[in-house]
Parts: structure tokens; sequence; C-alpha cells
């Protein structure tokens, strides 16, 4: 399979897709670039936001809001006036910033962290209640970044990408303690670092392959890898599935940091691309279960 580029959707560093089921369309955050952005797949119009520093996720919140990762804090945000409100800081160093994150069935906010400086063992992950009460559930980590539930959301999948390995968790879903680490994937030296992940409603992950220009599906009962999308972009940092029916799905890509060579290579970098791969995702989740 091979991914084709959308007009318009080109970004510094894209990352953190997410299909907004409600007005079904597609945002991604450029994080480099300190903007969030969407598609419209129905009307093919683009549309970018503005933000006062870096942002590194999206979830949906509310009726008219969403929820943000931006540097160190997270915010409510309303694309329609523009209006950004602090609901939590996650940590005080600057150095420091928020990666990738996600809702999970009980509508926590999981996000991580990683060094400015890429320092191994600076970065944690953290948990974020309804109730906006912050744990830190995972330390000494390097890049905090693809997460992934199972339908029943008593096994999480995550991606310290460093270590090139998806490991999966027990959850005790009542109260977001996770335990018993297990790995459950490695991927080779030679195929690109693990990024972002997704499932699909078959329970399979679909990961980002970083420098390897590849979105390849896992079995994570196997760690076989079962399908591979190759995308004309070498740094591919995410994926999630969307569209009307769940059956696209879209990747998110980086040209920041490439040299005039790779660029040339490489065109369409940082672009957003599509595949329609037989398979189907499942619905995004909303913080604090708001829409569930």
């Amino acid at each position: 399979m091979k991914a084709t580029a959308i007009d318009a959707t080109q970004s510094r560093l894209g990352e953190g897709p997410c299909w907004h089921p409600k007005e079904q369309v597609l945002y991604w955050v450029d994080i480099e670039g300190c903007a969030l952005q969407n598609y419209n797949p129905a009307t093919g119009k683009t549309e970018e936001f503005p933000m006062p520093e870096r942002i590194s996720a999206v979830a949906p919140f509310s009726a008219d809001s969403l929820l943000l990762a931006l540097h160190k804090r997270i915010c409510q945000y309303n694309p329609a006036t523009g209006k950004l409100q602090q609901l939590a800081e996650i940590h005080d160093d600057p150095a420091i910033r928020l990666n990738e994150g996600k809702c999970d069935l009980s509508g926590r906010f999981w996000v991580g962290t990683m060094a400015l400086d890429v320092r191994p063992g600076a970065a944690a992950l953290y948990c974020v209640s309804p109730e906006l009460q912050v744990q830190k559930v995972l330390q000494n980590l390097t890049i905090s970044n693809g997460l992934a539930w199972s339908e029943d959301g008593h096994t999480l999948y995550f991606i310290d990408s460093p270590t090139r390995t998806i490991q999966a968790f027990d959850v005790e879903v009542t109260s977001g303690e996770i335990l018993n680490s297990r790995a459950v994937v490695r991927v080779p030296e030679n195929s690109g670092m693990p990024d972002g992940m997704e499932i699909d409603a078959q329970g399979n992950l679909w990961v980002a392959l970083h420098g390897a220009g590849a979105v390849v599906c896992y079995n994570p009962e196997t760690g076989k890898e079962l399908h591979r999308v190759q995308v004309p972009a070498q740094n591919v940092t995410s994926c999630t599935f969307g569209g009307p029916n769940l059956d696209t799905l879209y990747i998110t890509t980086a040209r920041e940091w490439l040299s005039d060579e790779q660029l040339a290579q490489y065109p369409l970098s940082g672009s957003v691309f599509e595949v329609k791969p037989g398979v189907r995702g499942r619905k995004v989740n909303w913080f604090g279960n708001s829409q569930s």
C-alpha cells in the first residue's frame, strides 16, 4: 500500500492526528510551527489556529471545545472564539515539553514528555483525570510516544521511542493504575524508530516508523508485521483512522530538521497523507467521556 499526500496540509512537525466525529474533520498539530490545524475531507478545506507556544496533542472535549497539550500544560480551546483556558500544569521545567497524548475509555488524558535536547531518562508519562488531578505514571523515559488501548480498556500499549519496543501494561480501569509491563513488538534496528500509534477495530497496532517512510501494522499477540503502508516522506510521525466510516488512515509527517538534499528527495515531507488499508478504526475517546 502507498499513501498519498493531501493538498495544503504541510507542517514543520506534524503530529497527533485526531478524527473529530461531531465535526467530521481531522485535527492535527504542528509542534514546531505552534499551530493547531484541521482538514475537512468533504470540502477539501484546511484551517490553521496559531498557538502561543508549542502544541503536541489534541482531543475532543465538549460540543464546542478541544483539549490541547501545549508546552507544559493542558488547556481547553474553543476554535470558533479562539478562547484558550489553562486547566492544569503538567510540570514546571521549560527544558521539557509535552509530546503524544490521548484519552482512554474512562475519559482520562494520558500525555508524555520529552526533553528538548532528548536527554535519556528525562521524560515521563502522566495521566490527567477528568477532575484535573495529575499523576506521574511512568518515569525515566526518553521520548514518551505512542498510546493505544484494547477495546475493553484493560490493556495499554505504549512506546518509548528509543527502546524500539511496544510495551503492553495491564490496566486497572477504575483507578487507571498500570501493571505488568511486557514487550509485545520489537522494531528491528534498520526499520526506523517507532513513533505515534493507533489501534484498529480488530485490535492490531498501526505504528508510524520515523526515519523509515512507513506505517506498519503489527499483531500485538504475536509481534508479527501484518501490513505496511509506504509513505513518500522519510519522517513519519503518527496516524489515526478517520472519515465517516473510520476506514481512512491519516498519517502525519515532518519536514523539520531535514537537509536540503532530503527535502529534494522527499518534497512532500510535512504533509498529511491518506490511505484506505481495508480495515476500520475505533471512535475517539473524549476527555471526561463527555460525548461517550
